[in-house]
């Protein structure tokens, strides 16, 4: 299975960090974040991983390359002159995703939560990996019930970690367009599945989101 790592986006809130340095290469405990996400790939059996990028794009290919020093294969998906949201920059990398399911995790996320592959139910457009409310979002994204990702009650957040099908993109063109109101009409029609992560997750939005997940990390490995 292939595994796809958002890292186009300009990280607005991180600024002035990310004025001068992309958002994935932002030190955790002096290791770029995506550095993070490249190994827990390669640990749950990702060989072949596809990154978007824009802003200061080639940062990110300079440091990581062909991937052969991680022990995968990384290849590029460019989003040029303008950035294509999270549903426009899955579609466009689709050639090198292939036909089969795959895995986006966002970039700019800590987790925790399993990353092995899954294997979709036969109706699954789309499956999951969802949070409780963190404090930034208490409004929520999906609810979860028998399995099955609806819309309402909106009691869990959206990981940044989902398994997907080419197909839920079956109707769509190229451009910049957002991943949410596919994943909306897919739950609708019973073809999104999800389960719940308990495990350490956090959005890191934010400079003091950014320190925190250093500090929490070191507690850790103290």
């Amino acid at each position: 299975m292939k595994a796809m790592i958002l890292a186009a986006g300009r990280g607005e809130r991180m600024r002035p960090l990310t004025d001068r340095r992309p958002k994935p290469l932002l030190p955790v405990l002096g290791k770029p974040l995506i550095e993070y996400h490249i190994e827990r790939l390669r640990g749950a059996g990702y060989r072949d991983i596809v990154i978007n990028l824009h802003h200061l794009g080639e940062q990110i290919r300079a440091h990581l390359g062909d991937g052969s020093r991680f022990g995968v294969e990384i290849r590029y998906s460019e989003e040029q002159p303008q950035r294509l949201e999270t549903g426009g920059g899955i579609f466009k990398a689709l050639p090198l995703l292939g036909d089969s399911p795959f895995l986006v995790i966002n970039g700019d996320i800590w987790s925790d939560c399993d990353l092995s592959p899954r294997r979709l139910d036969d109706k699954a457009l789309a499956h999951l990996v969802l949070v409780p409310n963190p404090e930034h979002n208490r409004g929520g994204d999906f609810g979860l019930e028998n399995g099955w990702v609806s819309n309402t009650p909106r009691s869990h957040t959206f990981s940044g970690i989902g398994w997907y099908r080419a197909t839920l993109f079956a109707d769509c063109s190229g451009g910049a367009f957002p991943l949410a109101p596919l994943l909306r009409k897919a739950a609708d029609q019973q073809q999104v599945s999800g389960e719940i992560c308990t495990e350490k997750w956090m959005d890191i939005g934010t400079p003091e989101r950014l320190d925190e997940i250093a500090r929490w990390l070191a507690s850790t490995n103290s």
